[in-house]
């Protein structure tokens, strides 16, 4: 039977990417940005990172401490709340695992709230940034990562949201009790996954 030109059924609509959570689109080469606060002007030279709180052992960092101790790199996806993701994207860094390692977190550590230069402040559970879930990082594909992205160094915890991973990254405390930040204050889910679409407290 011969097929009548412009009729050939329905159009197969095109597959859905099954890295995107519901809701998210592939934003492709682009990286938008956004920020809850003016973007920081950091002298990485003087840069430091310091983990307290609930630790045996409170430890700061310069770069060129952490470079030191070597480096891990993050192959993979970040979602942004506002509905973008970005795909098959890379950063090098060290993971927080190594870290922690050396701060020594006491049995009675829960949870983590990470906190910028500019004080904007996210919290987490601590399980949500150890294992292997969590970094901070200092290049992006392989380039310095640049003051609006979170340069000189920011954290990354990609398997949340993206206001997680608190750009221009200085302190990380851990406690006993969840302590919401800047976002979570403001009607922000604390937890943020984007898979089960936690954008807003209550869902």
């Amino acid at each position: 039977m011969a097929i009548t030109r412009g009729f050939t059924g329905r159009r197969r609509q095109a597959e859905r990417d099954p890295r995107l959570p519901p809701g998210q689109y592939d934003v492709g080469s682009s990286w938008p940005v956004l920020t809850a606060e003016p973007t920081a002007r950091i002298d990485a030279e003087r840069w430091t990172l310091t983990i307290d709180g609930l630790v045996a052992s409170p430890t700061t960092w310069t770069l060129k401490d952490l470079k030191a101790l070597g480096t891990d790199v993050y192959r993979g996806d970040i979602h942004c709340v506002t509905t973008w993701s970005k795909l098959d994207t890379s950063f090098t860094g060290i993971s927080l695992d190594t870290l922690l390692d050396v701060a020594q977190p006491l049995p009675e550590a829960r949870f983590v709230v990470e906190e910028s230069t500019t004080r904007y402040r996210t919290n987490l559970p601590l399980d949500d940034v150890t294992g292997g879930k969590a970094w901070i990082v200092w290049e992006h594909e392989g380039k310095p990562l640049s003051r609006e992205h979170g340069g000189p160094v920011r954290m990354i915890v990609p398997h949340l949201y993206f206001w997680k991973s608190a750009k221009w990254i200085s302190k990380v405390t851990l406690l006993d009790h969840d302590e919401p930040g800047f976002w979570e204050l403001n009607g922000y889910h604390h937890r943020g996954d984007p898979w089960t679409e936690q954008r807003f407290d209550g869902d």
